[in-house]
């Protein structure tokens, strides 16, 4: 099969753009609106998009941010809204993220499988470390948890979802009313998981599903997210400004997942892209720059405050002067040190940073034509940056209109997308192999040998 683009679609009901629901075209409810959130499914499956991709955050508003013109203040919960739009539509993936610092490996575990069953195999787990003071305080801690500790406690949150996964094979419900067997007890199995942060049992008390279990995710970018990626993920979502950076990093982590036995076309890198797509150049700067035009002073500092670690305050300092120092720290390091290149490869001020970093918060922006946008896909795809993308409409629902009706036929006409989905499953749909279950692997084997 000739080789595609992936495509997943980043569809917060608030809006990718820090000043995207004061909007016109924009629901200024959206966040918490159910139709409004059912519409951009219908419309993502219209574009043929693999999936529909959701971030998540366990405190109010972005990185804790309470400005009052933040409207990620409140929203749904993935899982669930995921749970209603999944019988709402046929082809489309459902990617929630899910925490492994304050969620438990079995609860993960179960409302993912149960995800998946509902979906008929359509899930998928955006695995993140989640950072930040805030955030810890809603979980019995003062403060958040060292960045090495975190990953560590995820690689094991991680495995012990799988094992969980794992816990029935494929074939183990027999369901025969005359002779009253239900079940097949010999592929029913324990975790029997004990480790340095989690102690499990099992088995998970939800079957497999059409597509073995979720797609797993994961977009640390970090030293310790890589190697993480490279071990567990099977899409990666990751933020880069040049297709330099994000060369290295493709290669780096298949390079990576092949020194760990694992074969590196199953790893799908996937760089977020924010597109301000017109008919004319003209046109795609207007809506930039009509955009740009609604952000409120306050909601760009508080954006940048969180993007830089949170012990930055910038309120008081001159908002066209430069970026001044921030000492790293535990939260989220490589998204503090992009912010800190784009600040000082562009020689932005304070106003002109936030107020590019507004519509992806350190993703790629393009502004152009389809034309123009399929060019800079195109080649990232084509020379090891990008197996597929994640694409951020600026505000909702045009700019994923615009992007359904105007770049997704110029990447078919150059054959770079789908015409019709592959598949009925998330894995079949981006190429991913069925997931193997391991004891009915174990049991293969022994017999071929004996």
């Amino acid at each position: 099969m000739t080789r595609k683009i992936r495509l997943g679609a980043f569809l917060p009901g608030g809006g990718q753009h820090v000043a995207s629901w004061r909007h016109p075209d924009q629901p200024a409810d959206g966040a918490t609106s159910f139709e409004f959130h059912k519409q951009l499914a219908l419309t993502a499956e219209r574009g043929l998009f693999d999936a529909y991709f959701l971030a998540d955050g366990l405190a109010v508003g972005f990185g804790g941010a309470r400005e009052g013109g933040n409207a990620r203040v409140a929203g749904f919960e993935p899982v669930t809204l995921f749970s209603a739009l999944a019988p709402l539509t046929t082809h489309l993936g459902f990617i929630a993220t899910s925490s492994t610092t304050y969620e438990e490996p079995y609860t993960t575990a179960r409302k993912f499988a149960s995800l998946d069953l509902i979906s008929e195999g359509r899930a998928g787990w955006n695995v993140v470390t989640t950072t930040g003071d805030l955030t810890a305080q809603n979980f019995n801690r003062d403060t958040q948890l060292p960045h090495a500790e975190r990953y560590r406690r995820a690689a094991e949150h991680v495995d012990v979802v799988r094992k969980l996964w794992e816990s029935f094979e494929d074939d183990a419900f027999i369901r025969d009313k005359e002779s009253g067997v239900f079940f097949d007890p010999a592929k029913l199995h324990d975790t029997d998981h004990r480790g340095e942060h989690f102690s499990v049992r099992g088995p998970l008390n939800v079957s497999r599903s059409p597509q073995g279990h979720p797609v797993i995710v994961q977009a640390g970018q970090s030293d310790d997210g890589r190697g993480l990626a490279a071990a567990t993920a099977e899409v990666i979502f990751t933020a880069h400004q040049h297709i330099e950076t994000a060369q290295e990093f493709y290669r780096d982590i298949k390079a990576r997942a092949r020194g760990l036995g694992r074969n590196p076309d199953h790893i799908l890198v996937m760089p977020g892209v924010s597109a301000f797509v017109g008919r004319t150049e003209a046109e795609a700067r207007e809506k930039y720059d009509r955009l740009t035009s609604l952000i409120v002073e306050e909601d760009g500092i508080g954006l940048l405050n969180g993007l830089t670690g949170g012990t930055l305050d910038l309120h008081g300092y001159d908002l066209d002067g430069p970026l001044p120092p921030a000492p790293p720290t535990e939260g989220m390091k490589s998204r503090q040190a992009l912010i800190r290149q784009i600040a000082d490869e562009n020689n932005f001020t304070i106003r002109q940073l936030y107020q590019w970093i507004a519509s992806a918060r350190g993703h790629y922006t393009i502004v152009g034509t389809a034309e123009q946008i399929a060019d800079t896909l195109q080649q990232w795809f084509e020379n090891e940056a990008a197996d597929g993308f994640n694409i951020l409409p600026p505000w909702l629902p045009t700019a994923l209109d615009d992007f359904v009706d105007l770049v997704i036929p110029e990447l078919q006409r150059r054959g770079l997308f789908r015409t019709a989905y592959e598949g009925k499953t998330l894995r079949e749909n981006l190429g991913l192999p069925f997931p193997t279950n391991r004891w009915a692997a174990g049991r293969a084997a022994l017999q071929a040998a004996e």
